[in-house]
């Protein structure tokens, strides 16, 4: 079995969704290997530490409170900032200067909770787009229902890389056979620059010569990819437009969680069915990912190895071992 790519690839990765961190409230996590601590302060912001107290190595995540200035351990009451810092030892008159926690750059948007990540300790070479402004006019113009518990989801510990699921983008055959399209989509459009990765599908005969008519988004997907971790779908159907998110961090070696969620314009109604159409097309590739096995190289048909081979060398920029990992500082839709 060919081994996978790094599962410690750079980027932004979510690690939960907003409403799972109340203020004052404190989340245990644990990804790329390692158990870490989230928390909401008073003044509302997310923070994220490795987990494990710098004193004797409670875990922050169990039993720690959110108290004015950071995070308390059950353990001794030690106080460490969103930096990680030690900032307040009870018993003492003085902090812990030369203990630190890791911390990690958190941004929240899109109603989740992402974490910059790289083993180079790198500041984050680049921004978490908003949804809606990536995906083209028709997608930002329009308003969606509220984004309730129904919209979003979390499939645990899927035994899936993150590349795995970017390289849907260039494989429209699978559209066929897993989600049962009459015909393969056509590609229309590609475009892709260091950290980004995005394309316009047409679906149905109205799109079969495989020309983009720009403005014309009917029977269309518009794909956006920043990085490995985060993807957004805007679907243009005869009921409506819906945006789809599609997150995956990696957990350990092997596994990844896929955050999902849901966008539903408000201009159709229908709500509940809508939503329960846009939430199929996941599990049937969970299915399919849960079961795979890395093949590299693999065999393609002759229509396809160009786009997975680019998205390929693509990726191969976010890992560690690469040579030529990504360098823009940019800020996309921000």
């Amino acid at each position: 079995m060919t081994p996978l790519p790094s599962m410690q690839p750079t980027g932004w990765f979510q690690v939960a969704w907003s409403a799972d961190v109340g203020v004052g409230q404190v989340a245990p996590l644990h990804y790329f290997g390692r158990d870490l601590v989230a928390f909401r302060g008073h003044e509302g912001k997310v923070r994220v530490l490795d987990a494990h107290c710098r004193h004797l190595g409670a875990n922050l995540a169990y039993g720690g409170c959110v108290v004015d200035d950071g995070i308390q351990c059950p353990f001794h009451g030690w106080v460490w900032n969103g930096e990680g810092r030690n900032v307040r030892i009870p018993y003492q008159d003085r902090p812990n200067k030369g203990r630190r926690i890791r911390s990690y750059p958190v941004t929240e948007r899109n109603e989740a909770i992402y974490i910059w990540h790289d083993t180079a300790g790198r500041e984050p070479l680049w921004q978490v787009p908003d949804r809606f402004e990536v995906l083209g006019q028709h997608i930002a113009s329009r308003s969606y229902y509220p984004f309730g518990p129904d919209c979003r989801t979390r499939f645990e510990r899927v035994s899936v890389h993150p590349q795995t699921i970017a390289e849907n983008a260039v494989d429209p055959h699978h559209f066929r056979f897993v989600h049962r399209t009459p015909i393969s989509p056509a590609v229309l459009r590609e475009y892709t620059d260091d950290t980004t990765w995005s394309a316009k599908v047409g679906f149905g005969r109205r799109w079969l010569d495989g020309v983009d008519r720009p403005g014309d988004t009917l029977n269309t997907i518009e794909i956006y990819w920043c990085g490995l971790g985060v993807s957004f779908n805007g679907e243009h159907t005869r009921e409506g437009v819906r945006v789809i998110s599609i997150c995956a961090t990696p957990v350990d070696d092997t596994t990844s969680d896929i955050f999902a969620g849901y966008w539903i314009d408000d201009e159709s109604g229908d709500f509940p069915q809508r939503l329960a159409v846009a939430k199929q097309a996941l599990p049937q590739d969970i299915q399919i990912w849960d079961h795979q096995c890395y093949m590299d190289p693999p065999g393609l048909a002759t229509s396809e190895a160009a786009g997975f081979k680019r998205l390929r060398a693509w990726a191969r920029g976010f890992y560690p071992e690469s040579d030529d990992p990504p360098q823009l500082t940019v800020a996309h839709g921000a």
